[in-house]
């Protein structure tokens, strides 16, 4: 057993080693070359498509939720516990100039994802209900051809077996007993066998009673909960950095000159902090592995460019703000030179300046980022069960993702979480090859659809979908 725990571990550092990311940061400034950084120009429109001004007609529009919608499904998959563990991580291995590289990682990030969410919607197939669905397995089943299929399958079982809640329920699970369970006596530290497997259980009927609405709770929810998330996190950064503000300048200062010597941790190796940076911002933002498209493919649209713009935005939410927000508060307030690690870290920090409750306000943005985490992830398993076995099949998939989360809450599973790492990665591969193969007809679409928007082509349905919605709150 120790040997095949020691062979998984080596999987997943392999996995999420420089290989990874020379082809998901090396693939990003591909895209950034070959579409002349077009799309950068459009931001503004990106945010009007989050906003609603250009939603196509209900009748018309393919799909299953709106562009934010798909937006905050995509983003409640990502922004976890890797913007609160990931961070310190990073910070702890590479040094604060880690998180400049970071920063860069979510830039090229941008680029990629702005081509995969579009390749979603172009490239969306059907699966054995008729059922309209998008990913990367059907964008390269449609876009590519049945020769490529060996690349669909390998990232669907990636996929199946990458999205386990395993990680997510059990940092949580062990959270919710240090913070609470174990200060109020109902669990020790030696005994909280039942404390964990309630919690398992309860959390188990909480993601139920929202999987079984499918996407469409599941975007609900996530549309509600994700927002909350971010501004309830950034105000309390706020405060935090406002308490600490003369020391921001030199910590910014810090992060810049750090990211070219790596002398604040890791001794002046300055490819050391290179990679680690690229590292958690891989893992922070997910462009590149394939998670964002089957989310974005389920977007209420048949404009593809329009997806892709919307994906852009995730990048920027989830590491230039929300992991910039822990940096931060790691940084100014000096916990990142002491000896906590993890989000024992980030405790530390909010708890220096809230005071006997600074680490209940964590466990609030743990238990908000992990249960959201844990939704998406039933989604993007349960895709790649049908797609594997057919729809009939998710049933079990949902018993079976139930079972886990259980299991998750009592168990350590060291060796599991590294199969789940490596193989999540894994799903990098079919996803950026088919991405780089497919990107000209990106680019053309996306020539295409800006030479339009820039003709003024669709103000006449931007007027007459403001005043149907107009007609609609007026009849209450």
């Amino acid at each position: 057993m120790e040997q095949i725990e020691n062979a998984l571990a080596k999987f997943a550092g392999f996995m999420w080693g420089p290989p990874l990311v020379v082809l998901l940061v090396g693939g990003g400034l591909f895209f950034m070359i070959h579409s002349r950084l077009l799309q950068y120009r459009y931001i503004g429109h990106s945010l009007d498509l989050l906003r609603g001004k250009y939603h196509e007609a209900a009748n018309a529009a393919a799909g299953d939720i709106s562009h934010w919608g798909a937006l905050a499904t995509a983003l409640s998959g990502t922004i976890g516990l890797g913007n609160i563990t990931g961070v310190a991580v990073a910070i702890t291995i590479g040094g604060p100039g880690a998180i400049f590289w970071m920063w860069i990682t979510a830039i090229v990030g941008t680029s990629t994802k702005f081509y995969t969410a579009s390749l979603a919607i172009m490239y969306r197939g059907h699966d054995d209900k008729g059922n309209l669905q998008g990913g990367p397995m059907y964008v390269i089943q449609e876009g590519l051809g049945r020769k490529w299929m060996p690349l669909a399958i390998m990232f669907a079982f990636a996929g199946l077996l990458g999205t386990s809640p395993v990680f997510q329920i059990n940092q949580l699970v062990q959270i919710l007993r240090d913070v609470i369970a174990v200060p109020l006596g109902v669990a020790t530290v030696e005994d909280h066998f039942s404390f964990d497997l309630v919690m398992g259980l309860l959390m188990a009927a909480l993601v139920y009673s929202v999987i079984a609405g499918k996407i469409k709770r599941i975007s609900l929810v996530a549309g509600k909960i994700v927002p909350f998330m971010v501004v309830f996190y950034v105000l309390i950064t706020a405060y935090l950095l406002i308490s600490n503000a003369s020391a921001i300048p030199r910590m910014f200062a810090l992060i810049f000159t750090d990211a070219f010597t790596g002398n604040a941790v890791s001794g002046g190796v300055i490819g050391a902090v290179i990679l680690i940076g690229v590292q958690r911002g891989v893992f922070s933002n997910e462009a590149g592995i394939g998670t964002e498209s089957l989310a974005h493919g389920a977007a209420k649209t048949n404009e593809p460019i329009r997806e892709g713009l919307v994906a852009m935005v995730g990048p920027v939410i989830d590491t230039l703000i929300v992991c910039t927000c822990t940096a931060l508060a790691l940084l100014v307030t000096g916990v990142w030179e002491g000896d906590a690690v993890g989000v024992s870290m980030t405790s530390a920090a909010y708890e220096q300046v809230f005071p006997g409750f600074g680490s209940y306000l964590i466990l609030i943005m743990v238990f908000a980022m992990s249960t959201t985490t844990v939704l998406t992830y039933w989604y993007y398993g349960s895709k790649c069960m049908a797609f594997l076995f057919g729809t009939a099949m998710q049933k079990y998939y949902t018993l079976g993702y139930m079972m886990l989360i259980a299991i998750g809450a009592v168990a350590s599973m060291e060796a599991v979480i590294n199969l789940f790492d490596g193989v999540y990665a894994t799903m990098a591969i079919p996803t950026m090859i088919s991405t780089i193969l497919l990107a000209p007809k990106v680019r053309e679409r996306a020539k295409d659809y800006f030479k339009r928007l820039d003709a003024g082509e669709f103000e006449s349905q931007k007027k007459t979908i403001t005043k149907d919605t107009a007609e609609k709150t007026a009849q209450g």
